[in-house]
């Protein structure tokens, strides 16, 4: 039996604002991860909803003991298909995403609905619903385990993503660049002066061996 998780976000923009930013999430600082997206079908049905289907490959890192399993060149990236459908007479749009590499190992299908949220009508409501499961006996339980722990962290990210976006697309400064930057640019000068400091550490010791 696999792992089932349901969870509700809001992001506070328009859902037509939302659609938009869909297709424009990649690239953004929180989906580095994610290395191409390409779009493999598209078709407006006759009712006027917008169908798609998109090829995406991701760096997977697994775990040092899941790595066993998988094969060398594989080990490190994963390929997904997402699907979607916008109905711009119910103001929906319903995707349904799930891995097509290491399926055995784990599969984790994850199905997302944005729709006008009904008190707040300038803002969007997510709900997103995942399943993930393994067939790899003997460990599939510590797998679903570390599947789920991976899930909550990429909502996370999904939703800072798409608040960047949105942010960048109404011509506001994303937090991304005011905070995050800003602690980024610190850590990167704590590590170079920290490396500064080695091989200054490095020539005075030297020095008292001369």
């Amino acid at each position: 039996m696999g792992k089932y998780i349901c969870c509700t976000g809001f992001l506070k923009s328009t859902w037509d604002q939302v659609c938009i930013a869909f297709w424009q999430r990649y690239p953004n600082p929180y989906s580095n991860h994610v290395l191409t997206e390409d779009i493999i079908f598209r078709e407006v049905t006759p009712s006027n909803c917008l169908i798609s289907r998109r090829l995406l490959t991701k760096t997977s890192r697994a775990p040092r003991w899941m790595e066993r399993y998988l094969p060398k060149h594989m080990a490190s990236s994963a390929y997904i298909i997402e699907d979607s459908i916008i109905d711009p007479q119910k103001r929906t749009m319903t995707t349904l995403t799930w891995n097509i590499s290491h399926a055995r190992l784990m599969s984790v299908e994850e199905r997302c609905q944005y729709q006008i949220n009904p008190e707040k009508g300038s803002w969007t409501e997510i709900k997103r619903e995942a399943w993930i499961s393994s067939s790899l006996y003997g460990l599939s339980r510590a797998i679903q385990e570390f599947g789920l722990a991976r899930f909550k962290n990429s909502v996370t990210k999904t939703m800072k993503g798409f608040e960047y976006v949105l942010a960048r697309m109404q011509g506001e400064t994303p937090s991304r660049t005011l905070a995050e930057t800003a602690t980024e640019r610190a850590r990167e000068t704590a590590l170079a002066a920290k490396e500064k400091a080695k091989d200054l550490a490095s020539h005075a010791q030297k020095k008292q061996y001369v």
